[in-house]
């Protein structure tokens, strides 16, 4: 399946033109022969936004997923985006794939929290594994800081997750885990990894870009550079039953030896 990744900050604080950006995405990555685009970590409102987070907030079926489903529907490709969901009192820092006829196929809360400011605005998530099936692979999704811990990734990896889509908001000094970090949990977990960036100044950040989808070879198939870009890659079944079949890494766990971890 041919992933498209938008690298955009988009314009935070304004739902409108973030949906005006994705649009224009869905067009282009739709009409290079894409089944999904990704968008950012919050892209939807933005991420450094302050007390807006939870001003903009929305349930996970709200009026803007009603919009992405269709955008989603009018270019015919699936979307994964990151966003402030609602619900009553909580907000969480959340990630929902739309199909291509606009259902909404899996939502994610993200489990752990990076920094003071997003403790400060969000509850964590508890369900570390969320998954959907599209187009003949099966779709995980994680939220930027879930995937530096080895145990979230493998527990997609044990729950079959074939394409894990990481909204990311990835700051720096830490572009390392761009270009190291997930390259690694590709590899050691058997799967591909959309990993897919904010870029430039926002608020008290810097995001560093860098969006890259790497195969679970670890080679990267593709990646973005340092400003806006949408890029595409396949994410390829055979491919990826053949790497699993040669690597034994999850053949040879060992679990009993493992109870310390928890």
């Amino acid at each position: 399946m041919r992933t498209a990744l938008l690298q955009s900050s988009g314009r935070p604080g304004s739902v409108v033109e973030n949906l005006k950006v994705l649009d224009e995405a869905a067009g282009r990555a739709a009409a290079a022969g894409a089944g999904l685009v990704a968008a950012p970590e919050m892209f939807l409102t933005g991420y450094a936004i302050g007390d807006d987070i939870a001003r903009l907030a929305e349930p996970a079926d709200g009026d803007w997923a009603d919009a992405i489903a269709e955008i989603a529907t009018r270019h015919g490709v699936a979307v994964a985006y990151g966003y402030p969901e609602r619900e009553g009192e909580t907000v969480y820092n959340s990630a929902q794939l739309i199909s291509a006829d606009g259902t909404r196929l899996a939502n994610y809360r993200k489990t752990h929290l990076f920094g003071c400011f997003e403790r400060d605005h969000f509850t964590p998530g508890e369900q570390p594994v969320v998954q959907a099936d599209l187009n003949g692979l099966r779709i995980g999704l994680m939220i930027c800081y879930d995937v530096e811990f080895p145990e979230n990734v493998r527990a997609h990896a044990l729950a079959g997750t074939d394409l894990l889509v990481v909204p990311t908001a990835q700051m720096h000094p830490f572009q390392f885990v761009a270009e190291s970090v997930v390259p690694v949990r590709a590899f050691e977990n058997q799967m591909y990894v959309a990993y897919v960036n904010r870029v430039g100044p926002e608020g008290e950040f810097e995001f560093v870009g860098l969006s890259t989808l790497v195969g679970p070879d670890g080679i990267a198939r593709t990646r973005a550079g340092r400003g806006e870009e949408l890029v595409l890659a396949d994410a390829d079944p055979d491919f990826l039953a053949a790497s699993r079949e040669a690597n034994p890494y999850l053949k040879d766990r060992r679990p009993g030896l493992y109870g310390s971890l928890v």
